[in-house]
């Protein structure tokens, strides 16, 4: 097999290994033998080289201007040496005069070899960038070969990947030579190759583990609506079925726990709660407030998003969270505020309230206790209002009669225009 036979196989093999193409590489091949001519004869010459794509076969010619005179022998021909050369002998005319590469093919050969590793080196780095990226998302198992400063530089196999201390688990330790699972975050190109970020603090890193858990989600028979998570805290989780013989929740628990506890245990212990989703807002909000029991939810404004939970006494701890994180992972859950509130704080604030009105109403002149009382009990504490009521409106009130209720109009008639 020649030489140049031998120079196309490996430009070939290149081509399919590396992912270069072969005309790529020509070029690199061209450039390099005018450079190496170049450096032998001086740079001030004007050269064209050329690989016979078919062949391998190199050619390379200085170019030159045919002139009347002469003045730069190293870019000018004159008219009688063109002709000598048998070629276009007018003036302006470009005369091609064939070189030997012998003589400068081993500089030539050198340039073109670093040139093509590196070409090979920075397509083997794109085509690294390109397929991480494509796994951006998704988790991957690792080696911790290196702390700095507590970044953990990861060993993926392919590359290494860096698993900041901002998006590590606050209460992990980890060691060198210690396996790790992470989700890629972000792929950055750099001079290296391909800057894998890695996560464990993500929201993405549950998700995935639960669709590697549970095959209803990674079958979409179950969805991940939302998720929301303090990492190393707790992690809420709001899912949807859709079949309607598919509990969302039990699906993703298991048989005694066995799907979620791995995940769990990846976890390090950090709580999880499956929440099902409700287009019903109280009902979502009820079960958002998990592990905490609720007696009742009140929707104060659909516009503004206020609700309140109500639980027992014994709940209110749970309900609210170590420093607020379960409520706040609930609200967060479910985009709605959450004014929590324990059945002896309730009571004690309808007890003030009542008192409040009944010191308003105290004010009047000449009512009795049990009137006072039974304004209050109806939500008749405002005065002005009450001075624009008629006898009718109040008679309606059990245990008041027309001459009470004349009674009352005046008292709060006179108190307004005091």
């Amino acid at each position: 097999m020649s030489e140049k036979g031998e120079l196309l196989i490996a430009l070939e093999q290149i081509e399919k290994d590396k992912k270069i193409k072969k005309e790529d590489i020509l070029a690199v091949i061209e450039n390099a033998l005018v450079s190496a001519y170049k450096k032998h004869v001086g740079k001030n010459v004007n050269v064209e080289a050329k690989v016979d794509p078919e062949l391998g076969k190199m050619v390379a010619s200085v170019i030159k201007v045919v002139v009347k005179d002469v003045v730069n022998p190293l870019l000018e021909i004159c008219v009688q040496d063109a002709k000598k050369l048998g070629q276009n002998a007018e003036l302006g005319a470009e005369v091609r005069i064939p070189l030997d590469t012998q003589d400068f093919s081993r500089i030539a050969a050198q340039t073109a070899k670093q040139v093509i590793v590196q070409k090979i080196r920075e397509s083997e780095r794109d085509s690294l960038f390109d397929e991480m990226r494509e796994k951006i998302g998704q988790i991957v198992n690792g080696v911790i070969y290196r702390i700095v400063n507590r970044n953990l530089i990861v060993d993926l196999g392919k590359t290494e990947a860096i698993l900041p201390l901002n998006e590590q688990i606050f209460r992990e330790k980890f060691s060198v030579g210690q396996y790790i699972k992470a989700v890629i975050m972000k792929v950055e190109k750099n001079v290296k190759g391909s800057g894998v970020v890695l996560s464990r603090a993500s929201i993405e890193l549950v998700k995935k583990l639960f669709e590697l858990e549970v095959p209803e989600i990674y079958e979409k028979v179950v969805e991940i609506v939302n998720v929301v998570r303090e990492p190393g805290v707790r992690t809420k989780i709001a899912v949807l079925s859709h079949n309607p013989k598919v509990d969302p929740v039990g699906a993703c628990v298991g048989v005694k726990g066995a799907r979620v506890k791995p995940i769990i245990d990846e976890l390090k212990g950090e709580r999880i709660d499956l929440v099902p989703y409700s287009l019903d807002p109280a009902k979502y909000i009820a079960s958002a407030m998990s592990p905490a029991k609720v007696i009742s939810v009140l929707i104060i404004s659909e516009e503004e998003k206020k609700s309140e939970v109500l639980v027992t006494d014994d709940m209110l701890f749970l309900a609210i969270g170590k420093d607020g994180h379960n409520v706040r992972l609930a609200a967060k859950l479910t985009g709605w505020h959450i004014d929590v509130k324990s059945e002896g704080q309730k009571k004690q604030e309808d007890n003030e309230r009542i008192e409040k009105r009944t010191e308003i109403l105290e004010e009047l002149e000449g009512l009795s206790e049990k009137t006072i009382k039974t304004l209050v009990k109806a939500g008749i504490t405002n005065i002005e209002r009450l001075s624009l009521l008629t006898i009718d409106d109040i008679t309606t009130l059990s245990g008041i009669g027309p001459k009470t209720a004349e009674k009352i109009i005046e008292a709060a008639k006179k108190s307004v225009e005091k």
